[in-house]
């Protein structure tokens, strides 16, 4: 029988996608523990208990201790009088972490830290500590303002830019990190794959890494860590809002492009990247009550209007859950700490903001 060569595949006229399905029973059994009392001592039980829920989701008691055993492979002293050090250090048996710290030429024990984890599409590291030599995050760095490490570097600021798992010297097959375009890129899916089964999604990799990370500055002991900050854009916002609502050493907390009711960004957008899903997390709480356990620490949430990942219905998503946030904090009373800042544009960080917010939380 003759086939017409250019029909290579049947012709299908619908689709029966189980989408709506789903968004029917995220409504029917999305979101139980949300926050139902009125009192701050019912809000301190609530935070409590929801703190140990999220270890559990995340799979944090099955993360296993070791001796950091850090190394500073390379210092290399900057233009700008910035030091920069390649440090790795050991977060689980057989898990290395690799970072730079960008430290001030008058940096000293009152000089503040901030932990800078970076997002997705970035190789890691690189651009968040403003390594524009290399085309490809040059470019980056131009789209996203993603130099954030070496933007609080340049202000006074120790910075952190550490390599999350997947990512930069963390990739788990080294030929990636040489592609233009995968090496841009991370590795969640197949972490995903490595860590779900066994209950350990990729989000709790990612926030055990940043807890043993300020260990390791703990053990150094060089700069001011009863004021430690957290700033993150896009998957390093979602790093820095974990990380932030389980560890109180987290001070302040900045998080850009990553505060969006999961119903629309994460379930009607099913595409994004594996870290983002956290098994059985929905049915328990919404981005806004993880937040919520932030409280009354200063917050700094930074949306843009136009930002794709704020869903079908726009910066209605994000507004929602800033709600539930401010709440929150009125109960804590501590109304004036969450900060929202929306602005115009797509998905990135807007670092000429960045003094304002240095200002707000008390820099």
């Amino acid at each position: 029988m003759m086939t017409d060569p250019e029909e290579r595949l049947p012709k299908i006229q619908t689709c029966y996608g189980t989408l709506p399905s789903m968004l029917r029973k995220f409504d029917r059994f999305a979101r139980r523990d949300y926050f139902r009392g009125h009192s701050a001592e019912e809000f301190e039980e609530w935070r409590k208990r929801e703190r140990i829920l999220l270890s559990e989701l995340l799979g944090l008691e099955k993360m296993e201790v070791c001796d950091l055993n850090p190394v500073i492979m390379e210092t290399k002293m900057l233009p700008e009088g910035i030091r920069r050090e390649h440090i790795r250090i050991q977060t689980e048996p057989d898990v290395w972490m690799t970072m730079y710290l960008l430290v001030p030429a008058d940096a000293g024990p009152n000089t503040r830290l901030f932990l800078c984890p970076p997002g997705h599409n970035g190789a890691g590291k690189y651009t968040v500590a403003g390594l524009a030599k290399y085309g490809a995050v040059q470019e980056k760095i131009t789209q996203y303002q993603y130099d954030y490490g070496l933007q609080l570097a340049r202000r006074g600021f120790a910075a952190v830019c550490p390599d999350c798992r997947g990512f930069g010297e963390r990739r788990e097959a080294k030929e990636d990190t040489q592609d233009p375009v995968l090496g841009l890129k991370g590795d969640c899916y197949w972490l995903a794959h490595m860590g779900e089964p066994l209950g350990i999604p990729v989000a709790g990799m990612l926030v055990w890494d940043l807890m043993r990370l300020i260990d390791y500055l703990e053990l150094r002991g060089e700069w001011d860590m009863e004021h430690l900050g957290c700033l993150g854009f896009s998957g390093g916002g979602m790093q820095t809002l974990y990380l932030a609502a389980l560890d109180e050493r987290v001070q302040y907390a900045v998080i850009s492009g990553y505060m969006y009711g999961f119903r629309d960004a994460l379930l009607k957008l099913n595409r994004n990247c594996s870290c983002n899903y956290i098994p059985r997390l929905w049915e328990y709480l919404d981005m806004g009550d993880i937040a919520s356990l932030i409280a009354p620490r200063p917050l700094v949430i930074q949306s843009c209007r136009q930002d794709r990942l704020n869903g079908p219905r726009g910066i209605v998503n994000a507004v929602e859950q800033v709600a539930v946030i401010e709440k929150a904090y009125r109960l804590c009373h501590a109304e004036k700490l969450p900060f929202h800042d929306i602005c115009e544009g797509g998905h990135q960080w807007h670092g000429e903001r960045l003094d304002k917010y240095l200002e707000y939380i008390g820099k």
